[in-house]
């Protein structure tokens, strides 16, 4: 992601949803471990895994907040450079003239 040609406003959220990814496998891991322990009736195992799976949780939603406004900055800033390379279209018509130029050659 790093090697991408973007503005660093999509890079950045770009960056963060990675970061989202891997706080969800860890959660999803922790978790998966935090219930064979339970089930192998090892409580201070348990007590552990689940002090970390509820930082990994607090990780993530912190995350998500960022990425909030690190999406709504992408997009505006996606949104700025497109009408900033959008060119006019060249007309072929010619161009009007005022009212007042049309009254004075009459």
């Amino acid at each position: 992601m790093l090697d991408e040609n973007s503005d660093s406003e999509a890079l950045d959220a770009g960056l963060i949803a990675a970061a989202q990814r891997v706080e969800h496998y860890e959660i999803a891991g922790y978790g998966s471990v935090r219930t064979f322990a339970e089930l192998l009736g090892e409580a201070e195992a348990v007590d552990l895994l689940q002090q970390t799976l509820s930082e990994e949780k607090e990780t993530d939603e912190k995350l998500t907040e960022i990425a909030k406004e690190a999406n709504a900055m992408a997009i505006s800033g996606s949104a700025s450079e497109a009408l900033e390379e959008v060119e006019e279209p060249e007309s072929t018509q010619p161009p009007k003239r005022s009212l007042k130029a049309r009254s004075a050659r009459a």
